[in-house]
């Protein structure tokens, strides 16, 4: 099962861009993880920026480890955004590991 999020509701028109808007989404993703489910996270029509996506995807590696990812899908992203989705996860997956692994 899934649980969808638009993040187009969290979006300041057309770019969601601050670390502090990602709080309830990460919330809510949180929430929809708990209970085993996969969770769509819907770019349609915006633009994010690497604070916000750190907010987000970084937090939830660090916290969860990089299997999160798996749990996670990314839809309807721009270039740009799909971009930084893979710069945060590379960066905070080698974070984890690094200080996870001893």
């Amino acid at each position: 099962m899934q649980s969808l999020i638009s993040l187009q509701q969290y979006a300041n028109g057309k770019l969601i861009g601050p670390r502090i808007a990602a709080a309830p989404i990460l919330e809510e993703v949180e929430l929809a993880l708990n209970r085993k489910l996969e969770v769509v996270l819907n770019f349609a029509g915006i633009e994010a920026t690497q604070s916000f996506i750190d907010g987000l995807v970084g937090a939830l590696i660090l916290k969860r480890g990089p299997d999160v990812l798996d749990q996670l899908i990314f839809r309807s992203c721009s270039e740009d955004v799909k971009a930084i989705i893979q710069f945060v996860a590379a960066d905070r997956c080698d974070q984890y590991l690094k200080f996870n692994t001893h």
